[in-house]
């Protein structure tokens, strides 16, 4: 899949994995959504809403209330490429993430999930 197209695809569509990878690892559904509200700082209800629009991933983050300032603190690397060097800003905030999510299911507590000190 080109970096282009999974603009264009729905986050309704991809946060179902997220759960199911968190699940598989003994994390919650709840808990992937504070990541969520945590990077993008929509609150839960505003999630619920973008999920039943359907709302693509760059409208999703096009519209964040406020994506956090700690998420320059992600680091390493996701799919093969060190976040760090993803230049696209969008693809950049798909891949904190998937980052997030990946920490999660690989047991990290919140806090560091989080970046809280």
């Amino acid at each position: 899949m080109t970096p282009h197209r999974i603009y264009t695809i729905s986050f309704a569509s991809v946060y179902p994995h997220y759960v199911t990878k968190a699940e598989k690892k003994g994390r919650t559904a709840a808990e992937v959504d504070e990541i969520i509200r945590w990077l993008t700082g929509y609150s839960q209800a505003q999630l619920a809403t973008h999920l039943e629009a359907k709302t693509t991933f760059e409208d999703f983050f096009a519209q964040a209330p406020q994506l956090h300032p700690s998420r320059a603190l992600i680091k390493g690397v996701i799919c093969g490429v060190r976040i760090e060097d993803i230049e696209d800003p969008l693809m950049r905030e798909i891949r904190y993430l998937d980052k997030l999510i990946d920490e999660l299911a690989k047991g990290k507590v919140m806090a560091k999930i989080l970046r809280e000190g």
